[in-house]
């Protein structure tokens, strides 16, 4: 019997009211996937691994058959897993797809469509919606946004105020949560740091949120969060941006980072990160730090990395600029939002945007 297989593009795919099911291996998944979807596998990471392995040594044709081998166990388990999701999903589109919209969806959708389930395959696989993400954060690129920068030392609250603003309905981008990261050297213990792909696709669900928006605001941030690049227009946009710089007594920095990172959790994860930048600090002063740290005081830990790392790095850094400047003074979370609102809501107010 000859089945067809039914396709649809990554565009009218997101158009639809569609439900995704991805049949790479989990790790493929897991590095990145369509929002939404969910793993029902071919191949576990270890066969898909096993696989491979005989396509390069040895040859095509001996790679799909060990590839039969393994679908053929597990066909049963299969079939129940898709026909489940037909019965909860029967409202919507189930769209499978694979790498490349190739052999592994196009084997499942076959399959199913003898067995009566009515699936989907995505025309060019993932990749299809990756080369789609590409072309649209271009697109965003090309349009003109003012950025308003929200700066100051390690501590001074940044994080928390923004994600309040974007709760409020500020056009905030908070790149640290979008990729996973707090972006220095300890920045992604106790996260779960984001794949590059991820944060390009979760940064063009936001931009696609934000797209009548004349300004971003963003937390002041270095071209790399972690091992996340930023996209160039992003770059440049936080360089040419006005700037808003917090200032805060350490107390409450040190309070508010201690509160955030929660060391007696990560106390060795912590001790391996210090070793990383240990060659950018004076030997004395390093000793001075891991000490503190081998003896859990962490409060004179985190007092030490400011004084002597963090704030004259950052404090270099600020100083590279020459963009417009706002200094705030603030206590604490709650008097930094309100200050914070009020500055911005000045500063768009009176026209002070670069391109207006």
């Amino acid at each position: 019997m000859l089945v067809s297989i039914p396709t649809i593009s990554i565009t009218e795919a997101l158009k639809e009211n569609s439900f995704f099911i991805d049949v790479r291996s989990p790790a493929e998944y897991e590095e990145f996937h369509i929002d939404g979807a969910i793993n029902i596998p071919l191949f576990s990471n270890d066969e898909r691994a096993q696989i491979g392995t005989i396509y390069k040594q040895v040859g095509q044709e001996e790679a799909k058959e060990l590839g039969v081998k393994f679908l053929a166990s597990k066909l049963s388990e299969l079939y129940a897993a898709y026909k489940d999701c037909v019965k909860q999903q029967h409202h919507k589109k189930i769209i499978v797809y694979c790498w490349r919209g190739g052999m592994r969806s196009g084997s499942i959708v076959t399959f199913m469509a003898m067995m009566n389930l009515p699936l989907i395959q995505l025309e060019g696989g993932i990749r299809s919606f990756r080369k789609l993400i590409q072309s649209e954060l271009e697109s965003f690129a090309a349009i003109k946004r003012d950025y308003i920068v929200l700066e100051g030392n390690t501590g001074t609250h940044k994080t928390d105020i923004l994600q309040a603003l974007q709760k409020e309905g500020y056009p905030v981008l908070d790149l640290e949560g979008l990729a996973g990261h707090r972006g220095s050297t300890f920045g992604g213990i106790g996260l779960k740091p984001k794949s590059q792909k991820e944060f390009e696709r979760d940064l063009w669900k936001r931009l696609w949120e934000l797209k009548n928006s004349r300004y971003f605001i963003v937390e002041a941030e270095s071209k790399r969060i972690g091992r996340i690049v930023l996209p160039q227009f992003i770059v440049e946009g936080k360089e040419a941006g006005a700037r808003i710089h917090l200032h805060a007594p350490i107390e409450s920095r040190i309070k508010a980072i201690c509160e955030t990172y929660q060391f007696q959790n990560y106390h060795e994860e912590f001790e391996r990160a210090l070793e990383i930048i240990k060659k950018r600090m004076k030997p004395d002063v390093y000793l001075l730090i891991k000490e503190s740290l081998a003896t859990k005081d962490y409060e004179t830990f985190v007092r030490l990395l400011l004084e002597e790392y963090y704030d004259p790095r950052y404090t270099y850094a600020s100083n590279q600029y020459d963009t417009p400047s706002y200094e705030l003074v603030i206590e604490h979370t709650v008097d930094g939002i309100s200050k914070v609102r009020e500055q911005i809501n000045n500063i768009v107010e009176n026209n002070r945007l670069l391109t207006t």
